[in-house]
C-alpha cells in the first residue's frame, strides 16, 4: 500500500496522509477509517460554522511529507507507520451540513460511523467541537458495553446549553444514557468549564471515575492506565484543550497545567494494548488561533500513534 502514496514536499494533501478516498461506505473494505465531521450541534446560529469546523481538513493538510510519514522510521512506534503490513486505511471526508436542518448532519455522521464500525474498521473522526462524537458514540450501539475514555478540560455533563441537548457541553452526559456505554474515566480536568456543583455531582452519582489534571501529573499515566477496566472494547474520545496550551495552543478555552505529550503516548498505546478500541476522536481544535501549526502537527502526531498502535497491537490479524 504505502509503495504507491507519493507527495511532493509542501503539497496539501486531499485526504488524511493521501489514503484513499471512500465514499461509498456500503461496500466500504478497510481496516482503519477517517471522518471529518465539521460541524457540531450550535447553541446560536453564528456556532453552525465556527473556526472549529475547518479542523477536520487542516490537520489532513498539516503533512508535508507524506513518503516520510509512511515509509520511514517512526521512534514513537518502533517502526513506519503500518510496520510494513497490508493494512488498509481510507479516508471517507466530511459529514456534510445542511443550513436549513441544524440536526441532518448528526444523522449523516451517526449513519457513516455505524456503517464503519459495522464494517469492521476502526473509525478515527475529526471534528468540529465536541458535540461530534455524539452520533459516533451512538453509532456503536451493537458493540457494547463499551468503556468510555475522556481527555478534556471540561467535564461536558451539562444536560443541555440553551435548550440544545446535543452541543459540545453535553456528550458524556449523552454517552451515560446509552446503554451500550458502561464505565466513563475522565481525565485532565482543571479551570473554570460549563459544569456547575450539580453536573460534578450527576457525574459522580453515575460512577465516572474522575482523574483531575493534577492527579495525573501526581500519580502518572501508567496509574490511570491500572484503573481503566480491561479487556474493553473501548472509545477514546480528546478534546484539544484537555492537552497542555503549551502543545495545543488553537483551542477555544486554553487552561493551564493540561495533559503532557509523552503521558497521551502512554495513554494512547497503554488502552490499545488493553483491548480493542474501537474508535477515537479529536475535537476542538481551532486552526486560527495555531502557532506554526503546533496543534496541527499533535492532532496528526495523536491520530499515527493511535493508528500505529492498533496496527502492533494485532487488531487486523
Amino acid at each position: 500500500m504505502t509503495d504507491t502514496l507519493t507527495q511532493a514536499p509542501g503539497k496539501p494533501c486531499a485526504t488524511f496522509l493521501d489514503f484513499p478516498l471512500a465514499l461509498d461506505l456500503d461496500r466500504l473494505d478497510a481496516d482503519i477509517a477517517i471522518l471529518g465531521i465539521p460541524f457540531g450541534m450550535p447553541y446560536s446560529p453564528p456556532e453552525q460554522a465556527n473556526d472549529q469546523s475547518r479542523a477536520p481538513d487542516a490537520v489532513r493538510q498539516v503533512a508535508m511529507d507524506v513518503s516520510y510519514t509512511l515509509n520511514h522510521y517512526d521512534w514513537d512506534l518502533g517502526g513506519p507507520l503500518l510496520d510494513n503490513r497490508d493494512i488498509k486505511v481510507v479516508d471517507c471526508g466530511n459529514v456534510t451540513a445542511d443550513a436549513y436542518d441544524a440536526a441532518l448532519h448528526y444523522k449523516r455522521a451517526e449513519a457513516a460511523a455505524r456503517k464503519i464500525v459495522d464494517a469492521g474498521a476502526v473509525v478515527v473522526t475529526i471534528g468540529g467541537d465536541h458535540g461530534v462524537p455524539i452520533p459516533v458514540m451512538r453509532a456503536l450501539e451493537n458493540h457494547g458495553p463499551v468503556t468510555l475514555v475522556h481527555v478534556d478540560a471540561h467535564l461536558d455533563w451539562r444536560h443541555d446549553v440553551n435548550g440544545v441537548t446535543d452541543g459540545y457541553s453535553s456528550p458524556i452526559r449523552r454517552a451515560s444514557e446509552m446503554a451500550w456505554f458502561g464505565d466513563i474515566v475522565q481525565i485532565g480536568m482543571r479551570g473554570i468549564g460549563s459544569a456547575r456543583q450539580g453536573e460534578v455531582d450527576d457525574a459522580r452519582a453515575y460512577g465516572c471515575d474522575i482523574i483531575t489534571a493534577y492527579e495525573l501529573h501526581d500519580m502518572g499515566m501508567q496509574a490511570v492506565l491500572d484503573r481503566i477496566p480491561d479487556g474493553g472494547p473501548y472509545y477514546l474520545t480528546v478534546d484539544a484543550d484537555g492537552l497542555d496550551p503549551t502543545i495545543m495552543p488553537a483551542v477555544m478555552a486554553p487552561t493551564p497545567g493540561g495533559v503532557t505529550w509523552t503521558q497521551m503516548h502512554k495513554l494512547i498505546h497503554g488502552l490499545v494494548k488493553k483491548g480493542r478500541v474501537l474508535g477515537m476522536d479529536i475535537v476542538e481544535i481551532a486552526p486560527s488561533y495555531d502557532v506554526r501549526d503546533l496543534t496541527l502537527v499533535y492532532a496528526e502526531r495523536l491520530i499515527c500513534n493511535f493508528i500505529g498502535a492498533t496496527v502492533r497491537s494485532g487488531y487486523y490479524d
